[in-house]
């Protein structure tokens, strides 16, 4: 098993190791978080286009089938009843204003639906506490400077290395 930068788990990394690490997970967390955003957004707007198709199917039938329906039924009625033709007319029409308003009734379970969602405002919350945690993150306590004494190899290795 390794660390995500390549070195065995349980072996001391330096300081800048540690870092880069962290700075890998944050933005591996950052860009998992936005492909959330996406999907739920996308998710949300799925829905919205579905509320806006039985909008626009509801207009669509109350537009294109009055004209044919009204006489047909209107006709349809009169032959089965006798009724006066104006009433037999009248009765279509509720006919087609029923199944438009159904229609438009799902449009509006739908459109509910999607206002409803809170997917991308989950996320932002999300996003914004685990900023809020890493703000009050604290480092560990060191030794002051002066109470460290420099190894005598290390001051060697770099005395070596810049000449």
């Amino acid at each position: 098993m390794s660390a995500p930068d390549g070195s065995p788990v349980g072996a001391e990394r330096s300081i800048g190791q540690l870092f880069a690490s962290a700075t890998t997970e944050m933005s591996a967390l950052v860009h998992d978080e936005i492909a959330l955003a996406k999907a739920q957004l996308k998710h949300d707007v799925k829905r919205g286009a579905t509320s806006g198709g039985a909008f626009m199917v509801a207009g669509a039938v109350l537009v294109f089938s009055l004209p044919m329906l009204n006489f047909a039924l209107a006709y349809g009625i009169r032959t089965w009843s006798g009724w006066n033709l104006s009433v037999c007319f009248l009765l279509s029409f509720a006919a087609n204003v029923l199944v438009a308003g159904l229609l438009a009734l799902i449009g509006v379970v739908f459109a509910k639906k999607a206002k409803k969602s809170q997917g991308p405002q989950k996320v932002a919350a999300s996003m914004k506490e685990t900023a809020g945690v890493l703000q009050n993150a604290k480092p560990h306590p060191r030794p002051a400077l002066a109470d460290r004494v420099p190894d005598a190899k290390a001051i060697e290795a770099v005395a070596r290395s810049s000449s």
